[in-house]
């Protein structure tokens, strides 16, 4: 994820008026380019955004998908404009047409070679300085899910469900997401490549070599 002109701050009525195009998000007022999902990506978050939407049929609460503008402080200097992959907003009177004005109840967003760093760290530190209740991040590619649940202004230690797990939702009660459904078809052939380069890319991002990564492929039969 690249920032464009980091040396102007911008705020949400510059947003609007950017090509529809390319999509971007606003953090402190930096603008970020939004690469586009990949199918892995976009098979994962279906499924999720599927099970909410069922549960919540009928119920008070709404679930969106990216790309559907959050603006964490809009009553103030209104830069911060994020696209979660999902969100849950349960207060009708924070949405108008084209976006949320404040806080949503829970975010969840699908961790990807492009967007890990951001969503892990940048979003995080924004997302629990905002209030949003339940921050789950999921990587595709190790087949879990960390949820954070926010108590006291801060999140706690990420609970990790794994594949075959069933996640409560904390803030919809009695929800529950199935993971064996999120994930059940992730290592098809036709996403060995795009898995393959995930793993390189987290290895290059923790320092590994190149020589070292295809030695690693190379010895062990995982992809």
């Amino acid at each position: 994820m690249s920032s464009l002109a980091e040396e102007k701050r911008y705020s949400y009525k510059d947003y609007i008026k950017w090509d529809n195009d390319i999509r971007y998000e606003l953090i402190d007022g930096v603008a970020y380019a939004v690469a586009a999902p990949t199918r892995l990506h976009q098979k994962t978050s279906g499924e999720i955004f599927r099970q909410l939407a069922n549960y919540l049929r009928g119920k008070p609460c709404e679930v969106f998908h990216a790309p559907f503008d959050v603006r964490l402080n809009a009553s103030d200097f209104d830069d911060i404009v994020v696209q979660p992959d999902i969100l849950v907003v349960c207060d009708e009177s924070k949405l108008d047409n084209k976006s949320v004005k404040g806080t949503p109840d829970m975010i969840i967003e699908i961790l990807s070679p492009s967007n890990a760093r951001h969503d892990t760290f940048t979003k995080f530190r924004h997302y629990q300085k905002s209030g949003v209740r339940e921050y789950w991040i999921v990587n595709p590619a190790r087949r879990i899910v960390e949820v954070y649940i926010l108590e006291n202004g801060k999140y706690g230690l990420g609970i990790i469900y794994r594949e075959d797990d069933v996640i409560p939702v904390h803030t919809l009660k009695g929800c529950k997401i199935n993971l064996a459904d999120v994930f059940y078809d992730i290592f098809e052939s036709d996403e060995k490549s795009e898995l393959k380069q995930i793993l390189i890319d987290a290895m290059r991002a923790d320092g590994v070599y190149t020589e070292q990564i295809q030695k690693i492929f190379d010895s062990v039969d995982i992809i």
